[in-house]
């Protein structure tokens, strides 16, 4: 949608609401690829997994133990399936989801 057809109150909702959902979508990537790479047994001293790791630790910090994680030792690697960063990704998107509900809510309103 054309932000320039909308009215100038309407506008800031739409943008804050992109805004929201980009921050969404940035956060999502990040723990989706800290859980590909936990659950794939990826070399955590490759720069580019360390760096997903040490980014994604403090998005992790209030769901960390609600549940174990599931540990298999393979061969060469060994697999970790973190629910922490399931739970995190389940609730950092309905945090975005109902922000940006309030955003409308409060745009109704005025």
């Amino acid at each position: 949608m054309d932000d320039r057809l909308l009215p100038k109150t309407n506008q800031r909702g739409f943008t804050v609401k992109r805004i929201v959902y980009f921050i969404l979508g940035v956060i999502e990537v990040l723990l989706a690829i800290r859980l590909v790479f936990k659950f794939l047994g990826a070399n955590p001293s490759s720069n580019f997994v360390s760096y997903i790791y040490t980014a994604t630790q403090g998005l992790l910090a209030p769901f960390h133990a609600i549940f174990r994680s599931a540990v298999t030792q393979g061969i060469e690697t060994t697999a970790v399936l973190e629910p922490s960063t399931i739970i995190a990704m389940v609730v950092y998107a309905l945090i975005a989801w109902g922000f940006v509900k309030l955003i409308v809510i409060m745009r109704v309103r005025s």
